[in-house]
């Protein structure tokens, strides 16, 4: 197992790989996977998962069914957050090719999977997600590390003001409680931008899922449980589901090299460095949907979740051989990585404590 030392805050260049061929190197490394099968679609596989999920979510509603007013409720609306995050990690699946030949087929899915099962836009996720994976942790490229309510560059940070500047400041911390509203960030994003001026793909079918599964999921909540009730039931199953998906998604880049804006790298030291594995097996790659695993999803986005695996050794040595970093650590270890990686960027944002004057007249008097 190696770990990278954690990178400075601040965007820095990535230093030269000991090889001056990596493309060629990425493209032999490419042409062998492919020669081993590890490209071929799994369609057997999604579908199976597919089902299981089927199965799951149809054991939570016949539980709410059968506990109707009852607190123990909260326990279903924390199963329905699983089993939306795993519909979530299939969408992403086949938004990548994974499951279908035909990438109109893998669009269909990864549409209905989004919008009927998990209430998210396809086309917004797919906007946002094909960028980043364009351009991982690059300044003005990559939308996942843009300007929001987390800051991760020390510029952004730098910007913050007033109560925003003391919550940047502890950031790191903050974090986790924060995802517990993800959730209906993402909901809310989908909605912005599907009822937004711009053209979006597929608007139409995507509002007519998404608004009948809203209906038919807020009628039963309010028709089975009193109304306190409902309304805590909808703020576990959106907290559990954001605080899932945040966790899942944030040790994949959080701490990485951030690649300045206008720097030029090879296609597989760029993935390589921006990335980050986490270790534990195959319990760890069905806990995450296979995003435990990022280096070679991000070298072969369109390799199914079971071959990312078998890929992984290959890599490795690929990386050893042209001298690239290849990071991998536990689960716990990444999350501490990201706090302190956040905290860092964080200490750039004003202290909402200090008065200017005071701190001119130290100066001053110094």
């Amino acid at each position: 197992m190696s770990v990278t030392s954690s990178p400075s805050p601040r965007a820095t260049r990535p230093r030269q790989t000991g090889s001056a061929h990596p493309t060629a190197a990425y493209s032999e490394l490419l042409a062998t996977a492919k020669d081993m099968g590890l490209m071929r679609r799994r369609r057997g596989f999604y579908l199976g998962l597919f089902g299981v999920l089927l199965l799951a979510l149809g054991g939570a509603v016949t539980g709410f069914v059968l506990l109707g007013d009852s607190w123990f409720q909260l326990l279903i609306a924390g199963a329905l957050g699983i089993i939306f995050t795993q519909f979530a990690f299939l969408a992403h699946e086949a938004s990548h090719r994974q499951v279908f030949t035909s990438g109109k087929a893998n669009d269909r899915a990864g549409r209905a999977l989004a919008t009927a099962f998990v209430g998210m836009s396809y086309s917004w996720w797919m906007s946002k997600h094909t960028r980043h994976h364009g351009n991982p942790n690059t300044v003005g490229k990559d939308p996942d590390i843009a300007r929001d309510t987390v800051s991760f560059l020390e510029e952004d940070a730098a910007k913050t003001r007033g109560a925003m500047a003391w919550l940047t400041r502890r950031q790191g911390y903050a974090l986790y409680p924060l995802l517990l509203l993800e959730g209906i960030n993402l909901h809310y994003l989908s909605f912005k931008t599907l009822f937004g001026r711009r053209p979006v793909e597929g608007r139409g079918l995507e509002l007519s899922f998404i608004g009948l599964r809203l209906a038919a999921y807020l009628a039963a909540v309010f028709l089975v449980l009193p109304l306190g009730m409902a309304f805590a039931f909808l703020g576990v199953q959106l907290a559990v589901f954001g605080f899932y998906m945040g966790a899942s998604f944030a040790p994949n880049h959080v701490g990485m090299t951030v690649f300045p804006a206008g720097s030029r790298l090879d296609f597989l030291s760029k993935q390589v460095l921006s990335s980050r594995n986490i270790t534990g097996g195959w319990a760890m790659t069905t806990l995450m949907g296979g995003l435990d695993l990022q280096v070679e999803h991000h070298l072969f986005p369109s390799m199914p979740r079971p071959a990312l695996v078998r890929v992984r050794p290959m890599v490795e040595e690929y990386c050893a051989t042209h001298k690239i970093p290849y990071t991998q650590t536990s689960l716990l270890e990444a999350h501490k990585q990201v706090v302190a990686y956040l905290n860092r960027v964080g200490l750039a944002a004003p202290d909402p404590f200090d008065c200017p004057m005071v701190n001119q007249f130290r100066t001053r008097r110094a």
